[in-house]
C-alpha cells in the first residue's frame, strides 16, 4: 500500500497599454519564465493585524474610498492582461508561404523567370500560374481547417462573477468585481463565485469547489486558520473564480487580476510557446532533401547544357529540370490525407483542431494524463459497502454488484442512505437517464448515496412516506448527522445516523448481522476497523451508518424532539455497516492503458489530488503495477532517493517533493517506467512536460481544468475533455475528446500511426514519377531526342493522374502490428529516409522510366521513326502551333 503524505464580465483588460501597465509590471511580468515560477506570498500566513496594516484596511469598515482609489490607480482593475495575438492574416500568410508551400513558390518564381527569358515558351507561364493556384487553394483550405485559433484568454472571460458584495467605509454594497482591490472586505455565499483571491476572516460551513484549479472532486472546507505553508494548499484562502458550494464566508482581498492564482495560470497558458509538430519537422526535412536533389540535378544539367545551348536557353532548361523535381501534388496530398484522417477521428469522438496534430498523436511516446474527469468519472460514487461482516462491490463501470439486495442489513443501510440525506434530484427533465448520470443538488458524498439507492426505490417516494420529524445537521465537531423519521409501517420513531465511521461505532452497543442484532464486542469493533482501514487504503471516503428504534413508551407519536438540546438517545445505537466512496475509474480506461503500454507508450499520471488517491487510481487503471519506491525503501531499510528503476519500477512524487528536485533529479524520476505525480501545481505540470521533452519524448497531455491549460499548450499535443473540460482547456488543446474517454486516445494513436505509414506510401508513390519525368529531359539534352514529355504534361501527371492514387493511399488499412511496435524515434525514424528515396528514385523510378521510354520508342516506331533515327532530330519535331504537317527526313507525319 502506498503511504504518503448580461453585463460584460470580461476578465480581459481592453484598456490602453499605458493604462494597463502603470506600476503593474513591477508586480507581475507576463513572460513565460516568470509565469513558470510558483506563486510565493505570505498573505495567507502573516498575522491578520499585520495584513490589515499592509493593505491599509479595517476588518469592520474595510477600505476607505481614498485608499481604494489609491490601490486601483496603483494596481489597475481586477482583470487579466491579454497576450499579444497573431492576426488571422498573418496566420494565413504562414500557410501561404511556410513549409512545403515555399518550395512551390520557388518553382513558380523560376517558371516566371524562365518565361521572361524565353517568352516563346508559354508552358513555363502556364506552369507558374498553376503552381501559384495550387499553393493558394491549399493554403485557404488549411487555414479554414485550422481557423479555430487559440483564444485561451477570451475563455477566461466567462469565469469571473459580474459583481461582488463588499464593505467599504463601513457600508455594505454591490460593486463590479473588476473594481475590487487588495484590502477590500468581501462576502461570499452559496452559489457565488469568489471574486478575487481572499483570505478568510469568518466562515460558516463554507466549502469551495477547487476542481478546476487542483483536480479534487470533493468540495473543500475553508477555515480562518492557516493550515499549510504552500499558498495553494492552505484552507484559509478562497481562490478567484472558484465556486462556493456551501455555507458563507467573509474575507479580505489579497490578490487581484494577474497577481491572483488563476492570473498566474492564465499568464502561463497564454505565454507558453506552441511546440513545432513532428510532421511539420518532417515536411521541412523532406523539403531540404528534395530541394538539394533538384538543385544538384539542375546544376549538373546546366553544366552539360553549356556545350549545347546558348546561356538563355540553358537557364530555361535548368529551371525545367528543377521544377520537374518538385512534386507539385504532394502538398495537396498531405493536406487532404490529414483532413480525411481528422474526419475519421471525429467519428471516433476525437475532434482535431490542428491538422498537423493528427500525426503527432501517432508519434506520441509519453502521455501525461490528468486523473479527475479523464481517467475517472469526475463524480463521487459508492464503490464498496461493508455489511454482515463482508466487503461487497457495487455496480460501477469497472465492477458489478456482489451484495444481496434482499438481506435485512442491506435494507437497513438503504433506509439510512435514502432518508438521512439532504441531497436530491432538482429536475425531472433527466429522469429518463440512469441515476448515475442525473444532476444532483447537495453534498458530493450524499449525492453519491442517492444515486446508489435510487435504482432500488425512488427517493422522493421513499422520503414522502417516511417524514423526518427531527434533524441534527452534520458539523465538523460532531462529525455525524441525525434524522428521526416516522416510518411508513406505522411503527415507533426511528433514529438514523451517518458520519465518520469511528464516531458512529463508538455510539453503538449492537451490530446488525444477518438480520439479528448482536453485541458490538471487541471482535466486531476490530472487524469494523479492519474494513475501514482496507477501504481507506484504496483512497475511498468511508462513511458509517447506524439506527435505533426509539421506545414507543418514551417517545410516543407526537413527541416534541429538540435538536438543539437533544432529548433523545445518541448512544447505545445499532451499527449497520460502512460505505466506501470515490471518484472511480472509467470502465474503458484499464484496457486503454494496457493497450498504450503494449504500444510502448508510457502513461504518467499528473494530478492535483492527494498522493494516496492518485496511487489508488493508478493501481486500478494499471498505470502502477509494481511496488513503489517508498514501499521498497521501507521494506529494505534503504534511502528512497537511492532506489533505482531496476529495484522498484513505480514512483509516486508529491508537489512538495517535486519542488525540491533539480532538473537532473527530475530526469531520474522520469526514468522510472511507472510514474505518478500528485498535488502538482500548473507550473509543475508544465515542468514535468518539459522534462519529458528534454528526454526526447513526444508528449501528449490530457486535461480538463483551468489548471491543465499551461501544460496543454506546452505539450507536443494537448488533448482536452469535451464534456467536462473547461473552455480554457479546450481552447489551449490541439484535440478534444468528445466523450471524455481516455480510451479514445488509443484510437487516435492508431490513426496517427496509420497516417504516418500512409504518408510514407503516398510520398514514395509521388516521388517515383520524378525519374520518368526527368529522363526525357536527360535524353533531350544529351542526345537531342525529340522531347516526349513537356512541362505542361508533367504538371498534368503531378496534379492530375497522380493526385487521386496518392490520396487513395490515405485509405490504406493498418498493419497488424501497428499498436505493438514502439513509437517512432523522431530523431531517426524520418518521414523521408534514404531507403525511401532509393526505393522511389532508383528502383520504382528507374522501372517506370524504362517502361515509359520503351513505350515512347514503340509508338514512334509504329509511325516510321526508328529509335536509331531519333537522336539529334529534336529541332525537326517542333510544333508550329497551327497543327499543320511538318516535313522530316523520314517522311511526312501529320500532327
Amino acid at each position: 500500500m502506498y503511504k504518503g503524505d448580461e453585463k460584460d464580465t470580461s476578465l480581459v483588460d481592453d484598456t490602453t497599454e499605458l493604462e494597463k501597465h502603470k506600476s503593474f509590471d513591477l508586480v507581475h511580468a507576463s513572460k513565460e519564465q516568470e509565469a513558470k515560477k510558483e506563486m510565493h506570498t505570505d498573505a495567507h500566513s502573516v498575522p491578520l493585524p499585520e495584513l490589515f496594516a499592509r493593505f491599509g484596511s479595517d476588518p469592520d469598515t474595510g477600505l476607505t474610498t481614498a485608499k481604494h482609489e489609491e490601490h486601483l490607480a496603483r494596481d489597475g482593475k481586477n482583470l487579466l492582461t491579454p497576450p499579444k495575438t497573431v492576426p488571422s492574416l498573418v496566420k494565413f500568410l504562414e500557410h501561404l508561404v511556410g513549409g512545403f508551400s515555399a518550395l512551390l513558390w520557388l518553382g513558380a518564381f523560376l517558371c516566371f523567370i524562365g518565361y521572361l527569358l524565353d517568352s516563346s515558351e508559354a508552358s513555363n507561364l502556364y506552369l507558374g500560374v498553376v503552381l501559384v493556384l495550387v499553393v493558394v487553394i491549399t493554403a485557404v483550405f488549411s487555414h479554414y481547417q485550422d481557423s479555430k485559433a487559440s483564444k485561451v484568454m477570451d475563455k477566461f472571460k466567462n469565469m469571473i462573477p459580474p459583481s461582488a458584495t463588499v464593505i467599504r467605509n463601513g457600508e455594505q454594497s454591490e460593486v463590479p468585481a473588476e473594481d475590487l482591490t487588495v484590502g477590500d472586505i468581501v462576502k461570499v455565499k452559496t452559489g457565488q463565485k469568489v471574486p478575487a483571491d481572499i483570505r478568510m476572516l469568518e466562515v460558516a460551513n463554507m466549502k469551495v469547489d477547487n476542481s478546476s484549479l487542483t483536480g479534487e472532486s470533493e468540495p473543500l472546507p475553508r477555515t480562518i486558520e492557516c493550515t499549510d505553508d504552500r499558498f495553494i494548499e492552505t484552507k484559509n484562502i478562497a481562490f478567484y473564480t472558484t465556486f462556493c458550494k456551501e455555507g458563507t464566508g467573509t474575507g479580505i482581498v489579497i490578490a487581484t487580476g494577474d497577481r491572483s492564482y488563476i492570473g498566474t495560470i492564465a499568464s502561463l497558458a497564454s505565454n507558453t510557446e506552441a511546440v513545432e509538430t513532428p510532421i511539420h519537422k518532417e515536411i521541412n526535412h523532406f523539403i531540404k532533401i528534395i530541394s538539394t536533389i533538384a538543385i544538384i540535378l539542375g546544376i549538373i544539367f546546366f553544366i552539360f547544357g553549356l556545350f549545347v545551348y546558348d546561356i538563355i536557353s540553358n537557364v530555361v532548361f535548368c529551371i525545367g529540370i528543377i521544377v520537374a523535381n518538385v512534386p507539385e501534388g504532394l502538398l495537396a496530398t498531405v493536406t487532404v490525407a490529414l483532413t480525411l484522417t481528422s474526419k475519421k477521428m471525429a467519428r471516433k469522438n476525437v475532434l482535431v483542431k490542428n491538422l498537423e496534430s493528427v500525426e503527432t498523436l501517432g508519434s506520441t511516446s509519453t502521455i501525461c494524463s490528468d486523473k479527475t474527469g479523464t481517467l475517472t468519472q469526475n463524480k463521487m460514487t459508492v464503490v464498496h459497502i461493508w455489511i454482515d461482516g463482508k466487503i461487497e462491490t457495487t455496480d460501477t463501470e469497472t465492477s458489478s454488484a456482489s451484495f444481496d439486495g434482499n438481506s435485512e442489513c442491506f435494507k437497513a443501510l438503504h433506509q439510512v442512505c435514502s432518508l438521512c440525506n439532504r441531497a436530491y434530484f432538482p429536475s425531472d427533465a433527466d429522469a429518463h437517464k440512469p441515476p448515475a448520470q442525473r444532476k444532483t443538488e447537495g453534498d458530493g458524498s450524499e449525492s453519491a448515496l442517492i444515486k446508489f439507492v435510487q435504482p432500488i426505490r425512488d427517493i422522493i417516494e421513499h422520503r414522502g412516506k417516511n417524514p423526518v420529524v427531527c434533524k441534527i445537521p452534520f458539523n465538523s465537531a460532531n462529525k455525524y448527522q441525525v434524522d428521526i423519521i416516522d416510518p411508513e409501517d406505522g411503527g415507533p420513531y426511528m433514529l438514523l445516523m451517518k458520519g465518520a465511521p469511528e464516531r458512529i461505532w463508538k455510539r453503538c452497543a449492537t451490530i446488525l448481522v444477518n438480520g439479528q442484532e448482536v453485541p458490538l464486542d471487541d471482535n466486531w469493533i476490530q472487524q469494523c476497523q479492519a474494513a475501514n482501514d482496507e477501504l481507506g487504503s484504496n483512497a475511498e471516503r468511508v462513511l458509517g451508518f447506524c439506527r435505533y428504534e426509539l421506545p414507543p413508551d418514551q417517545f410516543p407519536k407526537g413527541f416534541e424532539f429538540d435538536s438543539d438540546d437533544p432529548n433523545f438517545p445518541l448512544e447505545g445505537l445499532c451499527f449497520i455497516g460502512l460505505t466506501g466512496l470515490m471518484d472511480p475509474p472509467r470502465g474503458a480506461v484499464p484496457l486503454a492503458v494496457e493497450t498504450c503500454q503494449a504500444a510502448k507508450i508510457k502513461v504518467i499520471m499528473v494530478t492535483g489530488d492527494q498522493p494516496i488517491t492518485a496511487w489508488a487510481i493508478a493501481k486500478q487503471v494499471g498505470i502502477i503495477r509494481s511496488p513503489t519506491v517508498k514501499e521498497f525503501a521501507e521494506e529494505n531499510g534503504t534511502d528512497a532517493s537511492k532506489v533505482t528503476p531496476d529495484q522498484a519500477r513505480a514512483i509516486v512524487i508529491s508537489g512538495d517533493e517535486l519542488e525540491s528536485l533539480d532538473d537532473d533529479e527530475l530526469d531520474r524520476v522520469l526514468s522510472f517506467p511507472e510514474v505518478v505525480f500528485a498535488r502538482t501545481s500548473p507550473q509543475q505540470k508544465s515542468r514535468i512536460v518539459g522534462g519529458c521533452q528534454k528526454r526526447g519524448e513526444i508528449v501528449a497531455v490530457t486535461g480538463d481544468g483551468v489548471n491543465d491549460s499551461p501544460a496543454l499548450k506546452k505539450a507536443d499535443i494537448g488533448i482536452a475533455m469535451g464534456i467536462t473540460g473547461s473552455e480554457v482547456a479546450q481552447e489551449a488543446a490541439d484535440m478534444i475528446l468528445l466523450d471524455d474517454n481516455f480510451a479514445s486516445i488509443v484510437k487516435g494513436v492508431e490513426e496517427g500511426r496509420l497516417i504516418f505509414d500512409n504518408l510514407k506510401k503516398s510520398i514514395a508513390y509521388t516521388l517515383s514519377s520524378n525519374i520518368p519525368e526527368i529522363t526525357p529531359f536527360i535524353l533531350f539534352i544529351l542526345f537531342r531526342i525529340p522531347l516526349p514529355l513537356s512541362t505542361v504534361l508533367i504538371l498534368c501527371v503531378d496534379l492530375g493522374t497522380d493526385l487521386i492514387p496518392a490520396i487513395s493511399l490515405a485509405y490504406e488499412k493498418a498493419e497488424a502490428d501497428i499498436m505493438k511496435r514502439k513509437p517512432r524515434n523522431s530523431q531517426t525514424d524520418k518521414l523521408v529516409t534514404a531507403k525511401l528515396i532509393s526505393f522511389a528514385y532508383l528502383q520504382i523510378g528507374v522501372i517506370q522510366a524504362l517502361a515509359g521510354m520503351y513505350t515512347y520508342f514503340v509508338v514512334m516506331g509504329d509511325f516510321g521513326y526508328s529509335p536509331f533515327e531519333l537522336p539529334f532530330t529534336a529541332e525537326l519535331f517542333g510544333l508550329d502551333g497551327e497543327g499543320s504537317s511538318l516535313t522530316v527526313d523520314s517522311g511526312t507525319y501529320s500532327w
